[in-house]
């Protein structure tokens, strides 16, 4: 607790001095950091109250009443009556666009400045670090989205599958296993009866899972995961449909999976999409005995 403390507030130090927090003009502006924020929020807004712009930000409502009145005093804003007179919806005028858009342009050139010597791979992994950070600190509103596998997925589900299993006691028996499954499934991809399924919240991967040929008909289902910030969104119920709904449209005559039965949150997303227990057997492959678990579904009567 204590080193991710640390670490948010030496972070917070340095996107403060970033982003000119601290300046009393905003980028050179005769702005406050503040006074440009809520400037932001209008011109992105669809016609916004007040009330509604104090919420977003969490600023004191005398405090965005100034600013408010400031605003219209420059010409910037408009304020209309709505039904209820006390609820006055606001909008830019033609001057207060362009004073947005000016410091909008200069935002960016500032931001674009400060990463453009970064390649591309660095910055999408700055994407994702940010995209996360976000989420993980309670600001991750952005909706997530399902997307087939792309170059460096398979490396990461392996780890991520590694080290959220690490609790259990599996350790390096389970690494190995997780990177042997992605490496087969790399070296004998086969499109349109393989896919490799992942789904991502700002950026940053929030689970993922596959489905490869076993043989005879079965499509396997293997390597679900959700992670630990992003469950309780209906993830893994959504990669399980995705899985079932290859399945179909590839031929399959049914699914499998193996899991064990300590992996309860999973085994209740199984049993919901159908899957029955056709087998359990005890095993030591991780170092300890441990029950595991074939689950089938029937796609085909």
């Amino acid at each position: 607790m204590d080193d991710a403390v640390t670490a948010v507030r030496a972070f917070a130090r340095f996107y403060t001095r970033f982003v000119g927090a601290l300046d009393a003009h905003y980028l050179g502006s005769n702005l406050s950091l503040a006074e440009a924020r809520i400037l932001y929020e209008i011109a992105n807004r669809e016609a916004p109250l007040a009330a509604e712009l104090q919420a977003e930000l969490g600023l004191d409502a005398g405090y965005v009443s100034r600013i408010l009145r400031r605003f219209q005093a420059e010409g910037w804003i408009l304020r209309s009556r709505g039904a209820d007179a006390r609820r006055r919806p606001i909008s830019l005028t033609e001057e207060g666009r362009r004073v947005f858009d000016a410091l909008d342009a200069r935002t960016r050139a500032q931001v674009g400045g400060a990463i453009e010597t970064l390649g591309a791979s660095d910055r999408a992994a700055l994407v994702e670090a940010l995209g996360a950070a976000r989420t993980l600190l309670g600001g991750g509103s952005a909706p997530w989205h399902i997307r087939t596998f792309r170059t460096g997925d398979l490396a990461l589900i392996a780890s991520r599958q590694s080290i959220l299993y690490e609790p259990y006691g599996w350790k390096r028996p389970m690494e190995i296993l997780q990177g042997e499954i992605t490496t087969a499934f790399l070296r004998g991809f086969k499109p349109g009866r393989e896919q490799c399924w992942v789904a991502e919240k700002a950026g940053a991967m929030a689970g993922a899972v596959m489905l490869v040929d076993a043989g005879d008909d079965v499509g396997q289902l293997r390597l679900l995961h959700v992670e630990p910030w992003a469950r309780g969104l209906g993830i893994g119920k959504a990669l399980v449909a995705e899985c079932v709904r290859f399945a179909r449209e590839a031929g399959y005559e049914r699914i499998r999976l193996w899991t064990h039965t300590v992996l309860v949150p999973a085994r209740r997303i199984y049993e919901a999409a159908g899957f029955r227990i056709v087998s359990t057997e005890v095993h030591h492959g991780f170092g300890k005995a441990e029950q595991g678990e074939t689950w089938e579904l029937a796609l085909r009567e």
